[in-house]
């Protein structure tokens, strides 16, 4: 299987990424924002964490007329694989390939800290190899990481099984660390081939570094 990660300007977890899908049997190749292709051999595009630009404006805001935004827009809606994670679910919100936004923490604070999410919906290939209810422990770190979509989009987002996962305690009972709407912390697109969530699953996949919880996040990717 071949990854493809961006590399913006402010981009600083890229290698983090590439050493998780590495480890799980992956190749990778990381690609510069100036490019405007996507190698045609990708089975799976991230858009990485970070701070794009600085989070200038905002987050993900100026990340969006980077040349490659175009070549990612293109690849999704031939039924491409994207998974932004923290800043690449902003940076993809703001380029109008995952409904909803990203604001500012309702605590005006960055958040840096393991926490628990629950798995909504399992009905996609990136959460398959979990079972819906199943609570993981997985990093955040963000200070715009408080999703909000209105309440037709939120109507929308839970009839069509797009909601992937909410902020929870270790038993599964909503712990909102930022003031998402309904504690999310992960989406999709309707077609189910563009994924973004905040929490860092590539910061997860060692029980020597806190937790390996998120193997079975990335996992599904690998046989798709």
């Amino acid at each position: 299987m071949k990854v493809a990660i961006l590399q913006f300007p402010g981009t600083n977890c890229e290698y983090d990424t590439q050493h998780a899908f590495e480890k799980l049997g992956a190749k990778t190749e990381i690609i510069w924002h100036k490019e405007e292709s996507i190698p045609s051999d990708t089975d799976l595009l991230v858009v990485a964490g970070g701070f794009s630009y600085g989070d200038y404006l905002r987050s993900g805001a100026i990340a969006k007329f980077s040349p490659v935004m175009k070549a990612v827009a293109s690849y999704a809606s031939k039924g491409g694989k994207v998974l932004g994670i923290c800043n690449g679910f902003q940076v993809l919100t703001e380029a109008g390939l995952l409904p909803g936004a990203l604001k500012r923490n309702d605590g005006l604070h960055f958040i840096s800290q393991y926490h628990n999410l629950k798995v909504i919906n399992n009905d996609n290939i990136f959460l398959e190899k979990l079972n819906n209810g199943d609570v993981v422990n997985i990093p955040i770190a963000h200070h715009d990481g408080n999703y909000f979509i209105d309440s037709d989009g939120l109507d929308e987002l839970s009839k069509n099984n797009q909601i992937l996962l909410q902020y929870t305690d270790a038993n599964g009972e909503v712990k909102n660390p930022n003031g998402s709407v309904e504690s999310i912390a992960g989406v999709c697109n309707k077609t189910k081939n563009v994924f973004g969530l905040m929490p860092h699953p590539e910061r997860a996949m060692e029980l020597l570094l806190g937790s390996d919880d998120g193997v079975k996040m990335l996992q599904g990717f690998m046989e798709a």
